[in-house]
Protein backbone atom coordinates (compact mmCIF):
# COMPACT_ATOMS: atom_id res chain seq x y z
CA UNK A 1 0.00 0.00 0.00
CA UNK A 2 1.34 3.69 -0.83
CA UNK A 3 1.56 6.33 1.66
CA UNK A 4 -1.09 8.45 0.44
CA UNK A 5 -3.43 5.73 0.45
CA UNK A 6 -3.53 5.18 3.91
CA UNK A 7 -5.09 7.88 4.38
CA UNK A 8 -9.07 7.73 3.46
CA UNK A 9 -9.72 9.79 0.93
CA UNK A 10 -12.98 11.64 1.11
CA UNK A 11 -13.35 13.94 -2.07
CA UNK A 12 -15.77 16.38 0.44
CA UNK A 13 -13.44 16.64 3.30
CA UNK A 14 -10.94 19.75 3.76
CA UNK A 15 -9.09 17.41 6.85
CA UNK A 16 -8.17 14.97 4.34
CA UNK A 17 -6.66 17.45 1.20
CA UNK A 18 -5.10 19.02 3.92
CA UNK A 19 -3.48 15.29 5.45
CA UNK A 20 -2.39 14.60 1.73
CA UNK A 21 -0.76 17.95 1.03
CA UNK A 22 0.80 17.89 4.19
CA UNK A 23 2.08 14.37 3.14
CA UNK A 24 3.38 15.78 -0.10
CA UNK A 25 4.82 19.00 1.21
CA UNK A 26 6.94 16.56 3.44
CA UNK A 27 8.26 14.53 0.47
CA UNK A 28 9.35 17.79 -1.33
CA UNK A 29 11.45 19.32 1.58
CA UNK A 30 12.57 16.42 2.24
CA UNK A 31 13.44 14.53 -1.38
CA UNK A 32 13.00 17.30 -3.53
CA UNK A 33 14.06 20.71 -2.81
CA UNK A 34 17.76 19.90 -1.42
CA UNK A 35 18.10 18.24 -4.92
CA UNK A 36 17.08 20.44 -7.68
CA UNK A 37 20.04 22.26 -8.37
CA UNK A 38 22.05 19.62 -8.70
CA UNK A 39 19.91 17.75 -11.13
CA UNK A 40 18.42 20.54 -12.93
CA UNK A 41 22.35 21.84 -13.60
CA UNK A 42 23.07 18.28 -14.61
CA UNK A 43 19.32 17.72 -16.96
CA UNK A 44 19.69 14.94 -14.92
CA UNK A 45 17.02 12.10 -14.60
CA UNK A 46 15.29 12.48 -10.60
CA UNK A 47 14.63 8.35 -10.55
CA UNK A 48 14.93 8.57 -7.03
CA UNK A 49 12.58 10.82 -6.94
CA UNK A 50 10.17 9.27 -9.56
CA UNK A 51 10.33 5.73 -7.32
CA UNK A 52 9.52 8.21 -4.11
CA UNK A 53 6.58 9.27 -5.95
CA UNK A 54 5.43 5.94 -7.12
CA UNK A 55 5.48 5.16 -3.03
CA UNK A 56 3.83 7.86 -2.65
CA UNK A 57 1.10 7.06 -5.01
CA UNK A 58 1.08 10.02 -7.52
CA UNK A 59 1.41 7.64 -10.56
CA UNK A 60 -2.01 6.30 -9.68
CA UNK A 61 -3.01 9.95 -8.08
CA UNK A 62 -6.47 10.15 -10.59
CA UNK A 63 -6.67 6.39 -10.98
CA UNK A 64 -9.99 4.87 -9.11
CA UNK A 65 -9.32 3.11 -5.59
CA UNK A 66 -11.16 0.17 -8.20
CA UNK A 67 -7.53 -0.54 -9.82
CA UNK A 68 -5.27 0.27 -6.90
CA UNK A 69 -5.22 4.24 -7.70
CA UNK A 70 -6.05 7.12 -4.98
CA UNK A 71 -8.90 8.47 -7.09
CA UNK A 72 -8.31 12.10 -5.99
CA UNK A 73 -10.65 14.72 -7.38
CA UNK A 74 -9.10 17.19 -9.92
CA UNK A 75 -9.50 20.07 -7.31
CA UNK A 76 -6.77 17.84 -4.71
CA UNK A 77 -4.83 16.72 -7.97
CA UNK A 78 -4.05 20.60 -9.07
CA UNK A 79 -3.28 21.57 -5.40
CA UNK A 80 -0.89 19.09 -5.39
CA UNK A 81 0.60 19.83 -8.89
CA UNK A 82 0.69 23.93 -7.41
CA UNK A 83 2.99 22.65 -4.71
CA UNK A 84 5.04 20.39 -6.16
CA UNK A 85 5.80 23.14 -9.23
CA UNK A 86 6.49 25.61 -6.53
CA UNK A 87 9.35 24.17 -5.70
CA UNK A 88 10.43 22.02 -9.30
CA UNK A 89 7.75 22.30 -11.76
CA UNK A 90 10.14 19.38 -13.92
CA UNK A 91 9.14 16.95 -11.00
CA UNK A 92 5.18 17.55 -11.91
CA UNK A 93 5.12 16.26 -15.54
CA UNK A 94 6.16 13.10 -14.62
CA UNK A 95 3.00 12.21 -13.50
CA UNK A 96 1.54 14.26 -15.09
CA UNK A 97 2.01 12.56 -18.67
CA UNK A 98 1.78 9.23 -17.43
CA UNK A 99 -1.92 10.06 -15.92
CA UNK A 100 -3.24 11.51 -19.27
CA UNK A 101 -2.40 8.11 -20.49
CA UNK A 102 -4.01 6.34 -17.28
CA UNK A 103 -6.93 8.67 -17.99
CA UNK A 104 -7.44 7.19 -21.84
CA UNK A 105 -7.24 3.82 -20.77
CA UNK A 106 -9.73 4.24 -18.00
CA UNK A 107 -12.00 6.18 -19.39
CA UNK A 108 -12.06 4.32 -22.84
CA UNK A 109 -10.14 0.69 -22.52
CA UNK A 110 -11.50 -2.42 -22.49
CA UNK A 111 -12.18 -4.23 -19.08
CA UNK A 112 -9.22 -6.88 -19.60
CA UNK A 113 -6.98 -3.64 -20.73
CA UNK A 114 -8.14 -1.76 -17.26
CA UNK A 115 -7.67 -4.46 -15.49
CA UNK A 116 -4.28 -5.31 -16.29
CA UNK A 117 -2.66 -2.13 -16.88
CA UNK A 118 -4.41 0.32 -14.55
CA UNK A 119 -3.08 -1.42 -11.39
CA UNK A 120 0.64 -1.51 -12.71
CA UNK A 121 0.06 2.30 -13.78
CA UNK A 122 -1.29 3.24 -10.38
CA UNK A 123 2.13 1.75 -8.41
CA UNK A 124 4.31 3.31 -11.02
CA UNK A 125 5.75 -0.09 -12.21
CA UNK A 126 4.53 0.89 -15.18
CA UNK A 127 5.57 3.97 -16.21
CA UNK A 128 4.67 6.65 -19.49
CA UNK A 129 2.89 8.93 -20.92
CA UNK A 130 1.23 9.81 -24.44
CA UNK A 131 3.01 10.52 -27.88
CA UNK A 132 1.08 13.22 -30.00
CA UNK A 133 3.36 15.68 -31.31
CA UNK A 134 5.11 14.82 -34.95
CA UNK A 135 8.54 16.92 -35.93
CA UNK A 136 5.81 18.37 -38.62
CA UNK A 137 2.84 18.24 -36.80
CA UNK A 138 2.30 20.48 -33.32
CA UNK A 139 -1.06 22.17 -32.66
CA UNK A 140 -2.66 20.29 -35.67
CA UNK A 141 -3.05 16.68 -34.59
CA UNK A 142 -4.83 15.26 -38.01
CA UNK A 143 -1.88 15.97 -39.90
CA UNK A 144 -0.22 12.99 -38.22
CA UNK A 145 1.74 11.01 -40.46
CA UNK A 146 2.26 8.07 -37.95
CA UNK A 147 0.98 4.92 -39.15
CA UNK A 148 -0.67 1.63 -37.50
CA UNK A 149 -1.29 -1.26 -40.61
CA UNK A 150 -3.43 -4.33 -38.64
CA UNK A 151 -1.57 -7.50 -39.63
CA UNK A 152 -3.92 -10.40 -38.31
CA UNK A 153 -4.09 -9.84 -34.55
CA UNK A 154 -1.60 -7.34 -34.76
CA UNK A 155 -0.59 -3.88 -35.85
CA UNK A 156 2.43 -2.57 -37.76
CA UNK A 157 3.45 1.39 -36.49
CA UNK A 158 5.98 3.09 -38.47
CA UNK A 159 6.70 7.06 -38.28
CA UNK A 160 8.24 9.58 -35.53
CA UNK A 161 7.11 11.23 -32.21
CA UNK A 162 9.35 14.25 -31.09
CA UNK A 163 9.00 16.25 -27.20
CA UNK A 164 7.36 13.00 -25.72
CA UNK A 165 7.76 13.30 -22.03
CA UNK A 166 8.61 9.83 -20.33
CA UNK A 167 9.75 8.43 -23.99
CA UNK A 168 13.14 7.85 -22.53
CA UNK A 169 12.64 6.90 -19.31
CA UNK A 170 8.90 5.53 -19.05
CA UNK A 171 8.43 2.03 -20.48
CA UNK A 172 4.88 2.44 -22.54
CA UNK A 173 3.43 4.85 -24.55
CA UNK A 174 -0.46 5.92 -25.31
CA UNK A 175 0.63 6.53 -29.78
CA UNK A 176 -1.75 8.46 -31.12
CA UNK A 177 -1.35 6.88 -34.92
CA UNK A 178 -3.59 6.45 -38.53
CA UNK A 179 -5.53 3.52 -38.93
CA UNK A 180 -7.07 4.34 -41.51
CA UNK A 181 -5.30 7.27 -43.97
CA UNK A 182 -8.08 7.74 -46.40
CA UNK A 183 -11.17 8.55 -45.00
CA UNK A 184 -12.42 11.88 -44.43
CA UNK A 185 -12.05 13.95 -41.90
CA UNK A 186 -9.10 12.92 -40.95
CA UNK A 187 -9.66 12.27 -37.45
CA UNK A 188 -12.11 9.56 -37.88
CA UNK A 189 -8.91 7.23 -39.09
CA UNK A 190 -7.25 8.06 -35.57
CA UNK A 191 -7.14 5.62 -33.06
CA UNK A 192 -4.77 5.78 -29.61
CA UNK A 193 -2.85 2.62 -29.47
CA UNK A 194 -0.34 1.21 -26.01
CA UNK A 195 3.09 0.69 -27.03
CA UNK A 196 5.79 -0.96 -24.73
CA UNK A 197 8.97 -0.56 -25.09
CA UNK A 198 9.48 -4.21 -24.87
CA UNK A 199 8.22 -4.07 -28.48
CA UNK A 200 11.38 -1.70 -29.79
CA UNK A 201 10.73 1.71 -30.09
CA UNK A 202 13.89 3.90 -29.70
CA UNK A 203 14.24 6.99 -27.89
CA UNK A 204 16.64 9.62 -27.88
CA UNK A 205 16.78 12.73 -25.44
CA UNK A 206 16.40 15.94 -26.47
CA UNK A 207 17.85 19.16 -25.00
CA UNK A 208 15.91 22.13 -23.88
CA UNK A 209 16.15 25.54 -22.32
CA UNK A 210 14.35 24.94 -19.43
CA UNK A 211 12.28 21.86 -17.62
CA UNK A 212 15.46 20.09 -17.35
CA UNK A 213 15.77 16.51 -15.22
CA UNK A 214 12.42 15.09 -16.81
CA UNK A 215 13.11 13.02 -20.04
CA UNK A 216 11.54 14.33 -23.64
CA UNK A 217 12.47 12.06 -26.16
CA UNK A 218 11.97 11.88 -29.66
CA UNK A 219 10.61 8.56 -30.62
CA UNK A 220 11.04 6.42 -33.71
CA UNK A 221 8.86 3.38 -34.80
CA UNK A 222 10.49 1.34 -37.00
CA UNK A 223 7.53 -1.58 -38.24
CA UNK A 224 7.19 -2.42 -34.58
CA UNK A 225 4.54 -5.02 -34.01
CA UNK A 226 1.52 -4.64 -31.27
CA UNK A 227 -1.58 -6.65 -30.21
CA UNK A 228 -4.52 -5.65 -31.34
CA UNK A 229 -5.78 -6.01 -27.74
CA UNK A 230 -3.20 -2.39 -27.54
CA UNK A 231 -5.84 -0.70 -28.99
CA UNK A 232 -7.99 1.70 -26.40
CA UNK A 233 -10.98 1.07 -26.91
CA UNK A 234 -13.41 -1.09 -28.68
CA UNK A 235 -12.85 0.06 -32.69
CA UNK A 236 -10.56 1.83 -34.62
CA UNK A 237 -10.98 5.65 -35.51
CA UNK A 238 -11.75 6.98 -32.24
CA UNK A 239 -8.29 8.43 -31.00
CA UNK A 240 -8.48 12.08 -31.40
CA UNK A 241 -11.73 12.14 -29.18
CA UNK A 242 -10.15 10.07 -26.21
CA UNK A 243 -7.27 11.79 -26.01
CA UNK A 244 -8.81 15.58 -26.33
CA UNK A 245 -10.80 13.81 -23.34
CA UNK A 246 -7.67 13.94 -21.55
CA UNK A 247 -6.37 16.58 -22.45
CA UNK A 248 -9.08 19.17 -20.43
CA UNK A 249 -7.08 17.31 -16.86
CA UNK A 250 -3.79 17.82 -18.78
CA UNK A 251 -4.68 21.97 -19.30
CA UNK A 252 -5.65 21.56 -15.68
CA UNK A 253 -2.07 20.23 -14.92
CA UNK A 254 -0.32 22.92 -17.22
CA UNK A 255 -2.38 25.73 -15.13
CA UNK A 256 -1.78 24.48 -11.86
CA UNK A 257 1.81 24.38 -12.66
CA UNK A 258 1.40 28.03 -13.72
CA UNK A 259 0.10 28.72 -9.82
CA UNK A 260 3.49 27.14 -8.72
CA UNK A 261 5.90 28.86 -10.79
CA UNK A 262 4.07 32.19 -10.07
CA UNK A 263 3.84 31.60 -6.73
CA UNK A 264 7.57 30.48 -6.50
CA UNK A 265 9.09 33.56 -8.26
CA UNK A 266 6.36 36.05 -5.89
CA UNK A 267 7.71 34.61 -2.83
CA UNK A 268 10.85 34.51 -3.79
CA UNK A 269 10.28 38.21 -4.84
CA UNK A 270 8.92 39.45 -1.88
CA UNK A 271 11.69 38.16 0.13
CA UNK A 272 14.32 39.45 -1.43
CA UNK A 273 12.96 42.88 -1.48
CA UNK A 274 12.36 42.76 2.29
CA UNK A 275 15.98 42.09 2.54
CA UNK A 276 18.02 43.98 -0.45
CA UNK A 277 18.73 47.43 -0.11
CA UNK A 278 19.09 50.70 -1.79
CA UNK A 279 19.64 54.28 -1.33
CA UNK A 280 19.25 52.94 2.44
CA UNK A 281 16.26 51.30 2.74
CA UNK A 282 14.81 47.77 1.40
CA UNK A 283 13.65 47.52 -2.58
CA UNK A 284 10.09 46.90 -1.34
CA UNK A 285 9.47 49.88 -0.25
CA UNK A 286 10.25 51.38 -3.36
CA UNK A 287 6.74 52.26 -5.08
CA UNK A 288 8.19 50.70 -8.48
CA UNK A 289 8.42 47.37 -6.74
CA UNK A 290 5.62 47.15 -4.49
CA UNK A 291 3.36 48.09 -7.83
CA UNK A 292 5.11 44.75 -9.62
CA UNK A 293 4.60 42.70 -6.35
CA UNK A 294 0.75 43.87 -6.41
CA UNK A 295 0.30 42.68 -9.89
CA UNK A 296 2.24 39.35 -9.27
CA UNK A 297 0.14 38.56 -6.45
CA UNK A 298 -3.06 39.86 -7.94
CA UNK A 299 -2.70 38.08 -11.34
CA UNK A 300 -1.32 34.69 -8.86
CA UNK A 301 -4.93 34.84 -7.73
CA UNK A 302 -7.01 35.00 -10.22
CA UNK A 303 -4.92 32.57 -11.70
CA UNK A 304 -5.44 30.29 -8.80
CA UNK A 305 -9.02 30.56 -8.69
CA UNK A 306 -9.50 29.88 -12.72
CA UNK A 307 -7.83 26.69 -12.28
CA UNK A 308 -9.87 25.77 -8.99
CA UNK A 309 -12.98 26.79 -11.02
CA UNK A 310 -11.79 24.78 -14.31
CA UNK A 311 -10.72 21.16 -11.62
CA UNK A 312 -14.64 21.60 -10.04
CA UNK A 313 -16.45 21.20 -14.02
CA UNK A 314 -14.11 18.30 -14.55
CA UNK A 315 -14.81 16.69 -11.18
CA UNK A 316 -18.42 17.49 -12.36
CA UNK A 317 -18.19 15.32 -15.44
CA UNK A 318 -19.14 17.76 -17.62
CA UNK A 319 -17.36 18.81 -20.20
CA UNK A 320 -14.60 21.45 -19.42
CA UNK A 321 -12.74 22.43 -22.13
CA UNK A 322 -14.13 26.01 -21.53
CA UNK A 323 -12.41 26.30 -18.06
CA UNK A 324 -9.54 24.18 -18.81
CA UNK A 325 -8.67 26.30 -21.04
CA UNK A 326 -9.06 29.71 -19.79
CA UNK A 327 -7.04 28.45 -16.73
CA UNK A 328 -4.42 26.96 -19.01
CA UNK A 329 -4.39 30.13 -20.91
CA UNK A 330 -4.47 32.76 -18.14
CA UNK A 331 -2.14 31.10 -15.18
CA UNK A 332 0.48 30.24 -17.70
CA UNK A 333 0.65 33.89 -18.92
CA UNK A 334 0.74 34.92 -14.89
CA UNK A 335 4.48 32.21 -14.88
CA UNK A 336 5.72 34.21 -18.11
CA UNK A 337 4.87 37.62 -16.27
CA UNK A 338 5.72 36.42 -13.02
CA UNK A 339 8.90 35.04 -13.70
CA UNK A 340 9.79 38.09 -16.11
CA UNK A 341 9.00 40.43 -13.18
CA UNK A 342 11.28 38.55 -10.53
CA UNK A 343 14.16 38.46 -12.93
CA UNK A 344 13.70 42.58 -12.55
CA UNK A 345 13.18 42.69 -9.29
CA UNK A 346 16.20 40.62 -8.42
CA UNK A 347 18.00 42.45 -11.43
CA UNK A 348 21.89 40.66 -11.86
CA UNK A 349 20.94 38.28 -8.71
CA UNK A 350 18.18 36.96 -10.60
CA UNK A 351 20.06 36.24 -13.78
CA UNK A 352 22.80 34.09 -11.49
CA UNK A 353 22.23 30.48 -11.24
CA UNK A 354 22.68 30.94 -7.47
CA UNK A 355 19.40 32.39 -7.61
CA UNK A 356 16.10 30.38 -8.54
CA UNK A 357 15.22 32.95 -10.36
CA UNK A 358 16.95 32.10 -13.50
CA UNK A 359 15.37 29.00 -13.54
CA UNK A 360 11.83 30.17 -13.22
CA UNK A 361 12.54 32.28 -16.38
CA UNK A 362 13.52 28.94 -18.38
CA UNK A 363 10.67 27.19 -17.29
CA UNK A 364 8.01 29.54 -17.88
CA UNK A 365 7.97 29.64 -21.42
CA UNK A 366 7.27 26.12 -22.11
CA UNK A 367 3.72 26.53 -19.78
CA UNK A 368 2.61 29.04 -22.90
CA UNK A 369 2.81 26.11 -25.73
CA UNK A 370 3.07 23.29 -23.86
CA UNK A 371 -0.58 21.05 -23.96
CA UNK A 372 -1.87 23.07 -26.76
CA UNK A 373 -0.18 26.99 -27.34
CA UNK A 374 -2.25 29.80 -25.72
CA UNK A 375 -3.06 30.86 -29.36
CA UNK A 376 -4.72 27.41 -29.52
CA UNK A 377 -6.88 28.13 -26.08
CA UNK A 378 -7.97 31.71 -27.44
CA UNK A 379 -9.67 29.66 -30.38
CA UNK A 380 -10.88 26.65 -28.01
CA UNK A 381 -11.71 29.65 -25.88
CA UNK A 382 -13.47 31.90 -28.75
CA UNK A 383 -15.71 28.70 -30.45
CA UNK A 384 -16.85 27.83 -27.00
CA UNK A 385 -17.94 30.82 -25.89
CA UNK A 386 -19.98 31.28 -29.25
CA UNK A 387 -21.65 28.00 -28.64
CA UNK A 388 -22.84 28.73 -25.44
CA UNK A 389 -24.24 32.39 -25.86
Amino acid sequence: MNELSKIEVDKSSNEEERLILDTVNKFLEKDVKPFVREFESEDKYPKLIADKMAELGLFGATISPEYGGLGLSAVTYSKIVENVSAVWMSVSGIFNSHLIMCAAVERFGTKEMKEYYLPKFASGEIRGGIALTEPDCGTDLQSITTKAVKDNDSYIINGNKTWITNSVQGTVLAVLVKTDTNIKPAHKGMSLILVEKKDGFVARKLKKLGYKGIDTGEVQFDNVKVSASNLIGEIEGQGLKQILAGLELGRINVAARGVGLSRAALDDSIAYAKTRKTFGKPIGEHQSIQIKLAEMGTRLEASRLLTEQAAIAYDSGKRSDLQAGMAKLFATETALFNSTEAMRIHGGFGYSPEYNIERYYRDAPLLVIGEGTNELQKLIIAKQLMIDN
